[in-house]
């Protein structure tokens, strides 16, 4: 197994630009190539999940044009769905935000397809999504367990109406029918959802690019969406992919916790991404937040513990739980459920891990209390294939040990260059 070993870091400073959003590249991906015209998508982010997208778009039957280092990419609509591909087999690794909506789009075109992924998406669950494409009449069975990849649909057959999901899984599942239903042809559809629903920001930000994209949808409070149907996904010409909020979080955290100053360019406070919030949770913990519309600039400070529900940031609460390791007094994470559900079991690798560090670490179903030790102790942090794991401890080796990350590789899925970015800010 790869590993990287990362040497105690006293200061970090200095500026990046970061890549852009997996979940805003992903769902511009596959917008323009439903939509009429052609699109030019600027920052792309370049990784394993949207590799994937595109070769999933590629097999069927999207031009796509793309500079070597992606930052250019022209993509031709098909000016509505896709036609049945000659390769109807899918492999989509771990990538939920190209499974959950690409199951929802060929569940529209007639034809039989297999969708399947690696050993971590087989342990995903999505018989939540499959249960609200059966209330329209999607034909979806699974091969190998029930609730969970791999698939095989029967497609063509679903038509608008009333759909039932609940809500506190994840919020992908939402977004994978928001961005299919309005290309029905027929009458309007409605989702009700049962239950509190999670990650709320990640449907405004669905929202919000489908609306670039000419489409619209409604809701009330989230718990009732109305989708109309017959609308055709229009390119908007050039779509600028805003810089990853979530892969901010880790540079943010480590400015707050080894001082700073880090300047961090491609997101400001105007983002759309609720990871942005992130930096609400990091002033009240002690770090000093400039914000402004091109950048944001964070500073150390002591820091202090938290006891707050995380349930709008999931991705950047487990920044959250490792920024713990440095701050006074007990920190308490709520309403994390989806945690675990997501790329691995969150939860138990979290507490696993800081354990190592020497916390102590209590879990409940929903919840996570971090205890920080005198003194970080050495450690050899497993991934389990999780690339915000991986990052995640990287702010581990701003203590007085060496620290050591099984299969850094992993952040491929987002951020293939992270620990060299990481390695330019730590100041001799």
């Amino acid at each position: 197994m790869d590993q990287i070993t990362l040497t105690p870091i006293k200061h970090m400073t200095g500026e990046i630009r970061l890549p852009g959003s997996k979940s805003l590249s992903n769902r511009a991906l596959l917008l323009s190539a439903l939509a009429s015209g052609s699109t030019t998508l600027e920052n792309l982010l370049k990784s394993e999940d949207t590799q994937i997208m595109v070769k999933a778009l590629r097999q069927l039957h999207t031009t796509i044009e793309l500079s070597e280092d992606w930052q250019q990419c022209v993509i031709h609509g098909h000016s509505g769905l896709f036609q049945p591909p000659s390769n109807t087999t899918f492999f989509l690794g771990n990538a939920g935000t190209a499974i959950r909506p690409l199951t929802s789009i060929l569940s529209l075109i007639p034809g039989t397809f297999t969708v399947d992924g690696d050993q971590y998406m087989r342990r995903r669950p999505i018989a939540h999504l499959v249960d609200a494409l059966a209330q329209l009449g999607a034909k979806i069975d699974y091969l190998q367990e029930d609730g969970y990849p791999p698939l095989k649909i029967i497609g063509g057959d679903i038509k608008a109406g009333n759909v039932n999901i609940e809500g506190n899984i994840s919020s992908q599942y939402l977004t994978s029918l928001l961005l299919t239903l309005p290309m029905l042809e027929e009458h309007d559809s409605r989702i009700n959802v049962f239950g509190e629903q999670v990650s709320k920001p990640y449907l405004d930000l669905t929202l919000d690019i489908m609306q670039k994209f000419g489409v619209h949808a409604t809701h009330e409070d989230y718990h009732t969406f109305t989708i109309p149907g017959g609308q055709q996904y229009c390119a908007p010409g050039r779509y600028l992919v805003e810089g990853d909020a979530s892969s901010a979080s880790y540079f943010f955290a480590a400015a707050a916790i080894a001082g700073g100053p880090i300047r961090v360019y491609g997101i400001g406070e105007n983002s759309i991404q609720g990871d942005i919030a992130f930096l609400d949770v990091i002033e009240t913990m002690g770090a000093q937040v400039q914000r402004t519309p091109d950048w944001i600039e964070i500073r150390g400070g002591q820091l202090t513990a938290v006891d707050l529900d995380l349930n709008h940031i999931p991705d950047a609460a487990m920044t959250v739980a490792a920024m713990a390791l440095f701050a006074r007094g007990k920190t308490r994470i709520r309403n994390i459920y989806n945690w675990r559900v997501k790329e691995t079991d969150r939860m138990h690798a979290m507490a696993t891990e800081l354990r190592k560090l020497g916390a102590n670490v209590d879990t409940g179903e929903d919840y996570l209390v971090i205890d920080p030790p005198d003194s970080i102790l050495p450690a050899t942090i497993d991934t389990y294939g999780d690339h915000r794991i991986a990052m995640s401890f990287s702010l581990a080796a701003l203590g007085d040990a060496e620290i050591i990350i099984n299969d850094p590789d992993c952040t491929a899925k987002t951020f293939p260059d992270y620990f060299n970015v990481f390695a330019s800010l730590a100041a001799p």
